[in-house]
């Protein structure tokens, strides 16, 4: 069964044959050590940690790793025929129906042989009654799920009384190049253990999935089964979990990066599920025009719109129109990238930011927060008209009016201007408060043309900025 993702121009399908749920037990265990993968003296030639495979070693790295890679059934509980049944009216006392299980396919690999440690995506095992995992070597073991993780659809299982088993070798995910060639294993189908070979179509990929999409495209052959499965490079090193794929598509799969579950598998083993810290802002990416407008060299890092009162980044001295470069020296190329960087780090860490604060660069160390989701608020009702318009307002393709209480809202938008909504209030320009629609337009009159403003704009209860670019 394929689940269609919610971008309509993404449409994304999770690679899981049949989705079932289960409600696993949550076990308290010690940190996990990734052990390597064993080997005796009969086994087939390993590679030393810096060799790449040429193509006569493939078949023996495939084989060597097989046994890291697991098939997970699961199962699910349902009443057939849910409802009335026309029988019903016929038989009414004829015995109740049978309970029906419905099965699903996804794939997983063992992490750590000595305690039975197998990961997998979380949407694999989400709400099984059941859970089985077959071995290469056909041994079934009951598995119990440990912890997930639901905003990196990650999730650790403990297999029951396995004993020592083989154990995969994680790689570093951020060292991983595009054009590198990688190899998927997998239970595509429910037809078990599947090797395609492919390359790194892309990193960093956005696709919709959640908070902290950072996905490796790859073209190598995946398909509904083969989530939660390894993509491994040539060094036979586990660099991502394979998760998603775009629907139609040929070749377009995508894998969460490894290095997000060095981050987080203690937690899923110690607590069952994970904690992140939080900064309280709320941020946007930097458009060419806002990058102009504040005197960047180019689109780059997070503006800060807004800090949250009491929060991390409030007590840190934080301020809106900071733009966060890095994160503990880890560059912020684009927006996207400060929430993940930040949410690597539990509660209560502290941690360094590089920030640029009206073209002086600093650092700032803040102590985070424990995240919590936050959801914005309804936007602010319309004021009583008080229109301007004049041949600049024309051009930027914007209608104003006084907002109540200062700013120029907007009541018209051709688009001109990138970034503004209707109801959206401009409340300073560069720095300086708005007194209304007038005040706005004189303002901008007053910039020397062909240069960019940086705007404060509330929308709804929240602050954002926007560049506006002064015409010619």
């Amino acid at each position: 069964m394929m689940l269609a993702r919610k971008s309509p121009s993404l449409l994304l399908a999770l690679l899981f044959g049949s989705l079932t749920a289960c409600q696993g037990s949550t076990t308290a265990v010690t940190p996990l050590t990734p052990t390597p993968v064993s080997a005796s003296p009969d086994a087939p030639r390993v590679m030393a940690a810096d060799a790449v495979a040429t193509t006569s070693d493939l078949a023996d790295l495939v084989e060597r790793l097989a046994p890291t890679v697991v098939n997970i059934t699961t199962l699910h509980r349902t009443t057939a025929h849910e409802g009335p049944h026309p029988f019903d009216l016929f038989f009414p006392n004829r015995p109740p129906r049978e309970p029906q299980l419905r099965q699903g396919a996804g794939t997983g690999f063992i992490i750590d042989g000595e305690k039975g440690f197998v990961i997998t995506n979380a949407h694999v095992v989400h709400n099984a009654d059941e859970v089985e995992v077959r071995l290469l070597d056909d041994r079934i073991f009951r598995a119990n799920v440990v912890g997930r993780d639901l905003k990196l659809d990650l999730a650790l299982l403990r297999l029951e009384g396995a004993g020592a088993l083989a154990s995969v070798t994680l790689g570093n995910s951020h060292l991983l190049r595009v054009g590198e060639t990688v190899v998927a294993v997998g239970n595509p189908f429910g037809l078990g253990h599947t090797v395609t070979m492919g390359i790194v179509s892309a990193k960093e990929r956005t696709i919709g999935a959640g908070p902290y999409d950072n996905f490796i495209q790859t073209d190598a052959s995946i398909n509904p089964g083969n989530s939660g499965g390894p993509l491994f490079n040539l060094r036979g090193e586990v660099v991502g979990i394979n998760t998603a794929i775009r629907a139609g598509a040929d070749g377009i799969g995508f894998a969460i990066p490894v290095d997000v579950l060095r981050d987080t598998i203690s937690q899923l083993a110690d607590k069952g599920f994970v904690e992140r810290g939080q900064l309280g802002l709320i941020f946007q990416p930097i458009t060419p025009a806002i990058a102009k407008a504040l005197g960047l060299d180019r689109p780059r890092g997070a503006l800060v719109s807004e800090v949250l009162p009491g929060s991390a980044a409030h007590q840190a001295g934080i301020q809106a129109g900071d733009v966060i470069t890095a994160v503990e020296g880890q560059a912020i190329r684009r927006g996207e990238e400060l929430p993940r960087n930040v949410a690597r780090h539990p509660p209560g860490s502290t941690i360094t930011l590089s920030v640029i604060r009206q073209g002086k660069s600093l650092e700032v160390r803040a102590k985070l927060d424990k995240l919590v989701d936050r959801s914005p608020g309804p936007p602010a009702a319309p004021e009583p008209p008080s229109h301007h318009q004049e041949p600049l307002a024309e051009q930027l393709g914007l209608e104003l009016q006084d907002a109540q209480g200062g700013g120029a809202r907007i009541t018209g938008v051709t688009g001109a201007v990138k970034g503004l909504l209707i109801g959206d209030v401009i409340v300073e320009i560069d720095g300086t408060p708005v007194k209304g629609g007038a005040d706005l337009l004189r303002r901008l009159g007053a910039a020397p043309k062909g240069s960019a403003v940086l705007a404060k704009v509330r929308r709804g209860e929240h602050e954002r900025f926007v560049g506006i670019p002064i015409p010619r």
